[in-house]
């Protein structure tokens, strides 16, 4: 029989254990967004970055045959497939909506970066979830990465992750908030003392933002366009704020709806900036509302220390002046925005031994 010394000693001993194995495990931090998924390996950064679609081949009866392409690959077919495949996003405002298909993407990455020899089989794997994931919502995350070959599979929320990799102080007395406009959603969250004090989320973000060019531009021009049109004018001449000096222009080809032929039309930003309009202001009054019910004292820290802005809608141009000029607070944008949630994901794992399960979500 153990006396209680030497239970304590062993319990010491594993304690021990498990954090040397710790770390050398092959722990990976997955940013499974609608429009890119990011993988952070511990050790070795950010080793995948690819966009978050399939392509598939089907049989005669219509029914799903087998992968054809996944990533960038299946994202070079998105309207240009023929009717025995078609290319989806199996990844809508910021969760699962094809549980199969998602599975299949995650073998797919995870097993590329293994074959970089990146990761061992069986990793430990951290997904991050938007704040506004459902119960059910985050088991299907949580069953996909299982699926997918993880050992053991943790929750961590888009804004806390993005919090921890835009090097924010989240585990102090301080208040700060962080917006992280994604592809499918737009978080934002107030944080202080490794918890999260405030967050909403609300469906909106970069796929919205293409889907109003998409719309403008049929209204007004009477020519439809695809996705990858509309992501090509938002990057090229987008603004979220008109100033002087930034009224670029961009020539496209659409399908006039009239005619039935393809037809040159020349954009503007301002034009763009008239398209984006109803989901830059749910943006800004989902930070107004985060402001009117931030408590007094975090209010005082945000005010000092300004907004943190991350995610690739953070990369709209002027998007920064927008907020500033509605909420009078400073504004900055993260370094490498499009990266914040991963690498903090993967930060948030390799603190796991320090803050136990603090910063993940308990669902």
């Amino acid at each position: 029989m153990y006396n209680i010394n030497d239970i304590n000693i062993i319990n010491k001993i594993y304690r021990i254990f498990k954090k040397t194995i710790n770390i050398f495990s092959n722990d990976i931090s997955i940013d499974l967004g609608t429009a890119n998924t990011l993988i952070y390996v511990k050790g070795k950064g950010i080793v995948l970055n690819e966009p978050s679609v399939v392509s598939i081949r089907q049989d005669k009866s219509g029914f799903p045959k087998n992968i054809a392409a996944v990533g960038f690959a299946a994202k070079k077919m998105l309207g240009r497939t023929p009717n025995n495949i078609s290319a989806i996003r199996p990844m809508k405002d910021g969760v699962i909506a094809d549980f199969f298909v998602t599975e299949k993407m995650l073998q797919f990455f995870i097993k590329k970066v293994h074959n970089n020899n990146f990761i061992k089989s069986s990793p430990r794997v951290l997904v991050c979830v938007p704040v506004g994931a459902t119960q059910v919502e985050r088991r299907a995350i949580r069953e996909s990465a299982q699926g997918a070959g993880a050992k053991d599979v943790f929750l961590i929320e888009e804004p806390m992750a993005a919090a921890i990799g835009a090097g924010l102080p989240v585990s102090e007395a301080v208040g700060s908030m962080i917006v992280d406009i994604g592809g499918g959603t737009t978080e934002v969250a107030i944080i202080s003392l490794n918890g999260i004090v405030y967050s909403s989320s609300i469906r909106v973000g970069g796929n919205k933002f293409d889907e109003h060019i998409i719309n403008y531009v049929k209204k007004k021009y009477c020519s439809l366009i695809g996705e990858s049109t509309a992501e090509k004018i938002k990057n090229e001449i987008g603004i979220a704020y008109k100033s002087d000096n930034n009224n670029k222009t961009y020539e496209i080809k659409g399908r006039n709806l009239a005619e039935g032929i393809p037809k040159s039309i020349l954009l503007n930003s301002h034009e763009i900036l008239e398209s984006l309009k109803e989901p830059l202001s749910d943006i800004v009054l989902s930070i107004m509302t985060a402001l009117e019910k931030c408590p007094p004292e975090l209010s005082s820290d945000i005010a000092e220390n300004g907004i943190i802005l991350t995610g690739g809608g953070a990369l709209l141009n002027n998007i920064d002046l927008l907020i500033y000029k509605s909420t009078g607070i400073p504004v900055k944008i993260a370094e490498d925005p499009l990266t914040c949630v991963a690498k903090g994901g993967g930060k948030a794992l390799e603190m796991f031994d320090i803050y136990d399960h603090t910063l993940f979500s308990e669902d």
